[in-house]
């Protein structure tokens, strides 16, 4: 059966083309000077270009390991990320931990990113407190950290008069719980908002305060500015256990036993090169060995002198024999050169290599190829990183590491209820439910401007959803399907397409299924007490659960952080404030017009040679086809302050191999151009292991 004729293309905005979603309003491109791009100087960033260290933000490397944090806080989703950025306006020790390869690899990578409104929350819950509190405070925050947001409303649709009396429900619900500016929509101006709903649709509950971001952008943008302002991040570092111990000068402090991984492809190059696995380097600080290139030259300096020093007294000692003088020369002369050769060669060797040319990366590099079932992520899996968990990217453990703190802060999603256990806590468990959804082309955005919901169900909730999304897709879902159900949880890949489009053909029946170019699963956590847990657990005060975030955690998110400071100075945490906190953030997109500006062409025939001087090459130089991802956006991404050593991270900063051929038609050009940029930038040994993970990986990513 053909698809019905659409209406006509509105031609929405998407974000990036000739303007940008900045604090949820449109603004032009020619207006974007000052405002979404501002002045890089006023923004937080790395005080390096250097790399980070593996799996860890420059800051985090060299910490004794007799260092006690403040605070640790277990899960760098959007939760976790929100929290870390709020503790990062005090002056305070703080540690981010996340079991994945990338913050935002758990339930924040695979949701719909809608900032929900609230009107559906049940009141006095912690839903009801937070989403609408949250919802308010996107607008000023997009405004300082620039990762896109977009104030376009929801519309919850109604087909019968049994479901107008719902509407109603909501609205007074929504009332109760503050949200303002609700109101009921009839057909008429329904189908003027939005005339690509199906016939049957006869009124509809409008929030115009409802709004929509892309939300690993969202949690990327937390991490950074979080760390940009002092907070540590360690990536790849599973708790496996916490402990509370007396320290004579201490008092009593957490122990939180970390379990470091890394790819096996990773160890395996390393252990080819002779390399330790965990991909620290003997004498290597975050900037590619500066502080252990000093130690080592100033450690060769003294030894050195001193030897000289008493050479130089025996050779003056005329009571030493002749022989004995001689002798003593010739040895001051042999220490005096051979320090020499080692201060200047260590001087020579620290400046930074020419990268190797794209060509040869080229030929190393093999086509990516999909494992089928064999790499399919496990459920299990996503409840510690999905596709950048241990066990869905082969990882073998490399080392166990011990973080003392006083304060943590379990954010840990579907996995919260195993880390409250490690201290005793059992008040809870985790019910994690799978959502499925579906991804159109750009050519099927026009169809809907605000999100679409059906009357939410009694026990699965809102419901499948259709949505415009801040990039010009259409999202369709998602589904409801509880990994304790059987038959839910092992639904095929077919059955749960059957069920999304058939759900969402009854509020907009034009889109064309055939425009579907991706889909994906995220794992919400659920808690057994059918709410948010936001709370010091019963067994330690200082011990803090932000658990069973599910739907609409992603809008209640900044909220919560600040609900989180609350509870910590409750109880007893000091937090003077860090007079160096900068809320500001650069984004690392450039919004285009079109093609005007940009080159594209065989690989290696527009690259730059990665110096500042060639930033315009940078910015002309088109790596990613489809989305027009550029040179320059990718080397941004490497330069920030969180670890990348992934393909998949640059995907997530960059949108590079998200678009319509989703890397089927350009992976080889895209990749080894990220290679590239990879190698450009950072002239170390480190990067060089980073690209040979990537080479060695790409058909995992």
């Amino acid at each position: 059966m053909a698809p019905l004729e659409a209406p006509p293309d509105r031609k929405h905005p998407q974000h990036g083309v000739k303007g940008v979603y900045y604090g949820g309003h449109w603004v032009d491109l020619e207006d974007c000077a000052d405002s979404f791009q501002p002045d890089p100087a006023k923004c937080s960033q790395c005080p390096t270009r250097s790399v980070c260290p593996r799996s860890k933000s420059r800051n985090a490397q060299g910490v004794s390991p007799h260092t006690v944090y403040d605070v640790a806080i277990i899960g760098a989703g959007c939760i976790g990320s929100a929290i870390a950025r709020e503790l990062s306006r005090y002056t305070l020790k703080t540690v981010l931990l996340e079991s994945a390869d990338d913050v935002s690899q758990g339930a924040t990578k695979g949701n719909s990113g809608i900032v929900h409104a609230g009107y559906d929350d049940k009141p006095g819950t912690n839903r009801a407190k937070f989403c609408w509190r949250g919802n308010q405070m996107f607008p000023a925050l997009d405004r300082e950290l620039r990762f896109g947001y977009q104030l376009n409303g929801s519309l919850v649709v109604a087909t019968s008069d049994d479901e107008v009396q719902v509407l109603h429900q909501l609205m007074k619900r929504g009332e109760t719980n503050g949200v303002q500016n609700l109101r009921i929509v009839q057909k008429d101006e329904l189908f003027q908002m939005e005339p690509a709903l199906h016939s049957s649709a006869i009124a509809a509950l409008h929030a115009p305060d409802a709004g929509n971001v892309i939300p690993y952008e969202y949690a990327v943008a937390l991490a950074e500015n979080a760390v940009d302002n002092g907070v540590e991040l360690r990536i790849r570092r599973e708790v496996v256990g916490i402990q509370k111990k007396n320290h004579d000068d201490l008092g009593q402090v957490f122990e939180v036993n970390l379990r470091h991984w890394e790819p096996r492809s990773y160890v395996d190059a390393r252990e080819r090169m002779g390399k330790r696995p965990d991909g620290e380097e003997c004498g290597q600080d975050s900037n590619g060995g500066g502080l252990g290139r000093l130690v080592f030259r100033v450690s060769i300096a003294i030894s050195s002198a001193s030897v000289m020093i008493r050479g130089m007294i025996m050779m003056l000692d005329s009571t030493a024999s002749d022989t004995l003088r001689l002798q003593s020369a010739v040895a001051t002369l042999v220490v005096f050169v051979v320090s020499a050769m080692l201060l200047l060669g260590s001087s020579t060797s620290s400046k930074a290599k020419q990268p190797p040319a794209l060509k040869d990366l080229v030929e190393q590099c093999s086509l990516p190829e999909g494992k089928g079932d064999e790499g399919k992520v496990q459920v299990t899996d996503m409840f510690t990183g999905g596709s950048g968990s241990w066990n869905a990217v082969k990882g073998v453990t490399v080392g166990n590491e011990i973080v003392k703190c006083r304060f943590v802060i379990n954010c840990a999603g579907s996995a919260s209820d195993k880390v409250a256990r490690m201290i005793g806590d059992d008040s809870f468990y985790i019910k994690p439910r799978l959502g499925d959804y579906l991804l159109l082309n750009r050519n099927q955005g026009h169809l809907t401007q605000h999100t679409i919901f059906p009357c939410p169900d009694p026990i699965l909730g809102k419901g499948v959803l259709v949505q415009t999304t801040l990039w010009g897709n259409l999202i369709l879902g998602p589904t409801a399907r509880d990994v304790d159900n059987d038959e839910a949880r092992d639904m095929s890949p077919e059955s749960v397409q059957e069920y999304i489009l058939s759900k969402c053909k009854k509020l907009c029946p034009y889109f064309d299924p055939k425009e579907t170019f991706h889909a994906f699963c995220g794992a919400r956590s659920k808690s057994s007490r059918g709410d948010w847990i936001i709370e010091p657990s019963a067994k330690d005060g200082h011990f803090i659960h932000v658990a069973g975030i599910d739907s609409p955690g992603l809008a209640g998110s900044p909220a919560i952080a600040i609900e989180v400071v609350r509870l910590l100075k409750e109880a007893g945490l000091e937090t003077p404030p860090n007079e160096n906190f900068n809320p500001n953030r650069a984004p690392i997109i450039t919004p285009k017009a079109g093609m005007k500006g940009l080159k594209m062409g065989p690989v290696g025939k527009n690259d730059s040679d990665g110096t500042d001087a060639d930033e315009a090459k940078m910015a002309s130089n088109v790596i990613c086809k489809c989305e027009k991802v550029t040179e320059l956006e990718v080397v941004r991404a490497l330069r920030r302050s969180l670890p990348i050593d992934s393909t998949q991270a640059i995907r997530k900063r960059t949108r590079a191999g998200m678009g319509h051929c989703q890397g089927k038609t350009c992976s080889r050009f895209e990749h080894c151009h990220n290679l590239k940029m990879l190698t450009m930038d950072f002239n170390s040994a480190a990067i060089h292991l980073k690209v040979i993970h990537l080479i060695t990986t790409v058909n995992v990513e």
